[in-house]
């Protein structure tokens, strides 16, 4: 009997496991996905200051925090969004050694995309650094573009080509991780194409391209889709070009977001689209994990910035790693300039940081750029020209400051990192052009009227100083300029009889004639040689040195640190010395005085306008009194 109530008990449970186990077939399967994530890492190998008395990135320490989340989550993609170059000293090797990605592989990212930093040693310096990371045989993450190609009458077309098909750049990729078949694929955006004039590519439609890249990783079996995107994201929707992104391309799951420096403490949301953004200078590490099932939506499991800073241990590889790259800088870079990587140029009691953003003010650091300049036309520069001269930098170019303590050569090439000079090496030279009186003014004009519109073209000189009100009328914001001699006299500025040097960077150079443009055509600023001939070839007007060598940016402001030895930086450059006295003042005698033509017809305008007002007004009343009254006064009795 016992044995017949065992037999029918097995018989049972068997039954009712055959009638469960279809069931749980079908049930969805749930998946987990967690991505590492970076973006606009530019060259940053080594740790910088931090302005508050700590350290912040380096490539050792983001090893061990890459290490730490891969412990917790062994299946996990790291990916880049690219501008991984330009930045450092380091990136003097982009070229020829490719160090920026290779240390990438040795990190262990998976995949990357391209940023318009890539191209600031143009077409053919892309190419190079390929074909460099290719001879090199080491591991490189993949390089991912979907919307960005060479030009069809681009000169380097077909080495740009062959360089690409050698690395293996391409549109997307499959990935298998973890039980998880991920797509992956890059793009450029809009801005950061305007923002490489010399990459000698062409951009298609972001959001055709990711739709064609979606559709075809879907038919090959993606299950996770992940945009790596160089184009970012903007407080104001209408210039955050991955959140439209989203909102135009369904089927997108992650959009890892560069280009903008964006921080995001946490993701953004746009219909089923995450976006993320871990700031830039590997300030931080991202990581985002999401779960879904075949059939739901995804949730969100985890969401992290980790801060890489002093601690964070090094990882040891990596540190022997980039000290080689350090000492092949200094035995070809630097040997050129008399310079060592680490050595001690003079020191500062206080910090030098960049301009803030957006905020019209002077700036310590950039007034000691512009010193830079000058003191280089004097004290560097073969057959400097007997004439007065005016240095002038710009906010964008100012890319990290000089913290209290000792400034080193490395330091000083951080402030001044971009560009390539015709000398096919990095950092932009120096340019002489001439101005008349009235383009100098107009120089001051743009500092006041096109840094609202364009914060990145805020100005910073030596050898002018002048006032401006924000309040007034746009393009007839300035009320005073004046050059100055150094260490003091101000003098009268001839408009129309005479060329007044001026010195900058050739990126700054070459921006001076879009100004016409910028202003609507209300300014307009044409460099000239010094026979007052227009500008055709900056590259003519190059500041060389007694070897004819172009004399960098960055080396004008290394000299200069250099010239103060022990005594060190100056208090005078402690803050601002008032050579741009910004006004706020809401002063109608301030607001009206010195205007020019532009001034005088909004002025007129104004008036017009306010008589007009007063005459509706007016008219308005008469009416409403007659239609009390009976109507017309010629009304017949």
């Amino acid at each position: 009997m016992k044995r017949t109530h065992r037999i029918s008990a097995f018989l049972l449970a068997f039954v009712l496991l055959c009638l469960i186990l279809p069931a749980w077939a079908a049930s969805p399967q749930d998946y987990t996905a967690t991505v590492l994530f970076t973006h606009d890492l530019h060259s940053h190998f080594l740790p910088q200051a931090d302005g508050a008395g700590g350290e912040s990135g380096g490539y050792a320490r983001l090893k061990t925090a890459l290490d730490r989340e891969r412990a917790r989550h062994p299946d996990a993609l790291t990916v880049d969004g690219g501008d991984f170059s330009i930045g450092s000293l380091i990136q003097t090797l982009y070229t020829t050694q490719g160090a920026e990605l290779r240390t990438m592989g040795a990190l262990g990212y998976d995949a990357a995309a391209v940023g318009n930093h890539e191209f600031d040693h143009t077409a053919s310096g892309f190419a190079s650094m390929l074909n460099a990371v290719v001879s090199s045989g080491d591991r490189a993450p993949a390089l991912l573009m979907a919307n960005y190609k060479p030009a069809a009458d681009s000169p380097d077309k077909l080495d740009v080509q062959r360089a690409m098909a050698a690395y293996g750049v391409r549109d997307y990729m499959l990935l298998e991780r973890g039980g998880i078949t991920y797509g992956i694929f890059g793009l450029m955006g809009e801005d950061s194409h305007a923002c490489a004039p010399s990459s000698g590519f062409v951009l298609e439609d972001m959001a055709a391209s990711a739709q064609r890249c979606v559709n075809a990783l879907k038919e090959q079996g993606a299950q996770f889709i992940i945009c790596l995107s160089h184009a970012g994201t903007n407080e104001k929707k209408k210039l955050s070009e991955d959140e439209r992104l989203a909102e135009k391309v369904p089927g997108i799951d992650l959009i890892v977001s560069g280009h903008t420096h964006s921080t995001l403490t946490e993701p953004l949301v746009v219909g089923d689209t995450y976006i993320v953004s871990a700031g830039p200078y590997c300030r931080n590490l991202g990581s985002i994990t999401l779960t879904w099932s075949e059939n739901g939506e995804k949730t969100l499991a985890d969401y992290h910035l980790t801060t890489i800073d002093e601690s964070i241990p090094d990882d040891r590889e990596i540190s022997l790693l980039i000290e080689s790259w350090k000492r092949q800088v200094g035995g070809t870079y630097l040997g050129r300039y008399g310079m060592t990587y680490d050595q001690t140029l003079t020191r500062t009691d206080f910090d030098l940081a960049p301009p803030v953003s957006g905020v019209q003010s002077g700036n310590a650091l950039g007034e000691l750029v512009a010193d830079s300049f000058r003191w280089a036309v004097k004290n560097l520069e073969a057959d400097s020209p007997d004439v007065f001269t005016v240095a002038v930098t710009a906010d964008g170019v100012l890319r990290a400051p000089l913290s209290r303590g000792e400034l080193t050569t490395s330091m000083a090439f951080d402030v001044l990192s971009m560009g390539v000079g015709s000398d096919g090496t990095s950092g932009f030279p120096l340019v002489g052009v001439y101005l008349t009186g009235r383009e100098l003014k107009a120089i001051a004009e743009v500092d006041a009227s096109v840094t609202p519109l364009m914060p990145a073209a805020q100005l910073y000189t030596s050898g002018l100083v002048y006032s401006f009100n924000t309040h007034r009328m746009f393009f007839n914001r300035v009320t005073e300029v004046r050059v100055s001699e150094f260490g003091g006299g101000l003098g009268e500025i001839d408009d129309d009889n005479e060329l007044y040097r001026v010195v900058t960077g050739m990126y700054s150079a070459q921006m001076l004639s879009t100004v016409k443009s910028k202003s609507l055509g209300l300014l307009s600023l044409e460099p000239k040689m010094a026979d007052g001939s227009p500008v055709n070839d900056f590259e003519a007007c190059i500041l060389r040195d007694e070897n004819g060598s172009e004399i960098k940016e960055w080396y004008a402001l290394a000299a200069y640190l250099q010239s103060f030895g022990e005594e060190g930086v100056p208090s005078r450059y402690a803050q601002p010395d008032g050579r741009k006295h910004v006004s706020h003042s809401w002063n109608p005698f301030e607001l009206v005085t010195n205007l020019n033509w532009i001034g005088i017809a909004a002025l007129l305008v104004l008036a017009a306008a306010i008589a007009l007002a007063v005459f509706l007004v007016r008219w308005l009343a008469a009416a409403k009194k007659r239609r009390r009254y009976g109507g017309s006064r010629w009304r017949k009795w």
